[in-house]
């Protein structure tokens, strides 16, 4: 296909899968366009780099595109896709292309679950980057040793964000896949939870004979379907039964080290420049990815303390007056508390948490496991859904959540539901020493952002 297509084009290209896959189409040479609703940075860098993107759904856009592509949110009748099945233009789904890009290089490293797949992505990056294999990079979200989400190398290895909403994952055929985890979501796309467990199994069983699963046996899910996997398996996590696994855990503000072990045989001491026990995970399996290479410890060692982080996950915005703030995506209940997690051990700070639901559909499965999760913050703030694709759901709004961390003893609770009030909530809540994180995967970080200058004014008002 890619011998004869020169010229594609991204319905939605602005989100942050498509983003990447359309760089990296820029960077092997093709003409792309594309259309978006919204302004970016990501729209911006694309059109810096030649993209040509309008900035609404058109028929006209798609004039002279040889190929069409598409993400799972674009609805049926957009006009663009409308006008391309007139046209006899082919259209494929962002998963289908992503798999294609997959088949360009000799060894493929997908990382699927449903929590840590960005970050895992982005330090296998980092690893890979440091040590001189120069790895194409296509991850769902902003690297900051990158300034980008994608990236296009020279080697032979190509390490992608393997995404199970509308089964996507299953398009790609990687040499090694990891499975972080298993739980519960997006179960719009799915029958029932055994549906998504049976859906991660295949995408486990599509590596080759010569290939390999890594993956996360602190997930009982994983755990679960191991048996059925009829592949090489490497497994990892904090239990001892592990193949890669950690001892001796310490935290300090964004700093985290721990022992590496291999089969129970102490490597070397890892130190990661990001907080939290997830990202001791995330390590483990990155760690798993460099002796599948035949890294050696030391190689290893430096690559995971190269790795800076990814925008929106802990994104620390800085500190002003003795109050810090810090931005994180965390959409999912265990990705809250982890995040939460992250900054008890880390910091002795009180933690005045701000979040903004994402999903109708996730609020009303999951608003009892939000409340739960929040409360390890110390005052809460709770705004509106931001509904991205959905239309709402008659009763759900974030005060469910509200309602419920109130019912079940949270002490400091507090229901905004336009989000523009957080400030003066903020103002009138904040007090020194105070950690703020904004957390959701909609809107919230502009107010985070906001807030944090907001701070800095003060301090030169003052």
């Amino acid at each position: 296909m890619f011998r004869n297509v020169k010229k594609v084009h991204f319905v939605g290209i602005g989100g942050i899968g498509m983003s990447g896959i359309a760089e990296l189409l820029l960077n092997l040479g093709f003409n792309i366009s594309g259309s978006d609703l919204n302004d970016s940075d990501i729209i911006q860098n694309l059109k810096s780099k030649g993209a040509d993107i309008s900035n609404k759904h058109d028929a006209n856009n798609i004039n002279n595109c040889e190929v069409v592509v598409y993400s799972s949110a674009v609805p049926n009748d957009n006009i663009e896709l409308k006008e391309a099945i007139h046209k006899n233009i082919p259209i494929i789904k962002r998963a289908e292309m992503l798999g294609e890009l997959v088949a360009l290089k000799q060894t493929s490293i997908a990382i699927g679950g449903t929590h840590g797949k960005t970050s895992t992505s982005s330090m296998i990056g980092a690893l890979l980057s440091k040590n001189e294999l120069d790895p194409t990079l296509i991850v769902g979200g902003l690297v900051k040793n990158l300034n980008t989400n994608s990236k296009l190398g020279g080697g032979d290895l190509i390490v992608v964000e393997a995404d199970e909403y509308d089964k996507s994952f299953l398009q790609i055929k990687p040499t090694i896949a990891i499975i972080t985890n298993i739980e519960k979501e997006h179960m719009d796309c799915y029958d029932n939870l055994d549906d998504l467990i049976a859906s991660f199994l295949q995408f486990a069983n599509s590596v080759p004979f010569y290939g390999a699963l890594i993956a996360c046996v602190d997930s009982p899910e994983v755990q679960n379907i191991l048996p059925l996997v009829k592949r090489h398996i490497i497994t990892y996590g904090l239990s001892d039964k592990a193949d890669i696994s950690a001892k001796n855990i310490k935290y300090n503000k964004e700093q985290t080290s721990f022992l590496l072990y291999k089969k129970n045989k102490k490597m070397g001491n890892i130190k990661l420049n990001v907080p939290g026990e997830h990202n001791v995970l995330n390590s483990l399996a990155t760690a798993a990815i460099g002796f599948e290479m035949g890294l050696n410890i030391e190689s290893i060692i430096k690559g995971l303390k190269s790795y800076d982080g990814v925008r929106r996950r802990f994104e620390i915005k800085g500190i002003e007056n003795d109050i810090m703030v810090v931005d994180d995506y965390a959409h999912h209940p265990t990705e809250v508390s982890a995040t939460l997690q992250a900054a008890r051990n880390g910091w002795n700070r009180r933690i005045v948490a701000v979040f903004q639901p994402h999903l109708f559909s996730r609020t009303k499965d999951f608003y009892k496991e939000f409340a739960a999760a929040f409360m390890d913050s110390d005052v809460l703030i709770i705004t509106d859904i931001y509904p991205a694709r959905e239309v709402p759901i008659i009763g759900i709004s974030g005060e469910l959540i509200y309602n419920t961390a109130k019912s079940i003893g949270h002490k400091d609770v507090h229901y905004v539901p336009q989000i523009e009030d957080i400030q003066k909530c903020l103002d009138g809540l904040i007090k020194s020493n105070d950690m703020i994180i904004t957390i959701g995967a909609g809107t919230i970080w502009r107010y985070g952002q906001s807030y944090f200058n907001h701070l800095k004014n003060q301090r030169i008002s003052n």
